[in-house]
């Protein structure tokens, strides 16, 4: 699991830096006014500029708060898969806390189960990271589609 954690600041770096290209794209797009007071950068251009600036980060804020609501639940669940304890209690051990890892090497030597799950691990690790990259996708997408209405201009001129 700690590949899934390191893996959080790429994530996230990769949406600023999607907010970054947007931000030049649309810095390069603004024109000079000239010196006898005609505007070329109109009311629509700006706004089409504003819409695309909230797209590309209101995307990237959605996908940041996907990244990091499955990064919990995915800690969480393989916290609770290495130490044996369970969400729902049966017994009254499981009730006071304790878990089912044993506590020397030779009660470990007499259990037959694994109980550090690694094969759950694996497969809860593959899932996650497929869900990763799905919300990442998100800002991504509010990435393109901030790219197709930052072009749109109306020349005052």
């Amino acid at each position: 699991m700690s590949r899934l954690v390191e893996s959080y600041p790429v994530c996230l770096s990769v949406i600023g830096i999607y907010g970054l290209i947007v931000g030049v794209i649309i810095g390069q797009s603004i024109t000079k006014p000239s010196n006898d007071r005609e505007n070329a950068y109109s009311t629509y251009t700006g706004l089409a500029h504003l819409c695309a600036g909230l797209c590309c980060g209101f995307s990237g804020l959605a996908a940041g708060l996907c990244i990091g609501i499955i990064g919990d639940y995915g800690v969480r669940a393989v916290g609770y898969r290495a130490s044996a304890v369970t969400l729902f209690p049966t017994s009254q051990t499981e009730r006071e806390g304790y878990s089912n890892i044993p506590d020397s090497d030779e009660a470990a030597e007499n259990t037959i189960e694994n109980v550090s799950g690694s094969d759950d691990q694996n497969k809860l690790f593959i899932g996650m990271l497929i869900m990763l990259i799905f919300s990442e996708a998100l800002a991504l997408y509010g990435m393109i589609v901030a790219l197709i209405v930052s072009q749109h201009s109306y020349s005052c001129v």
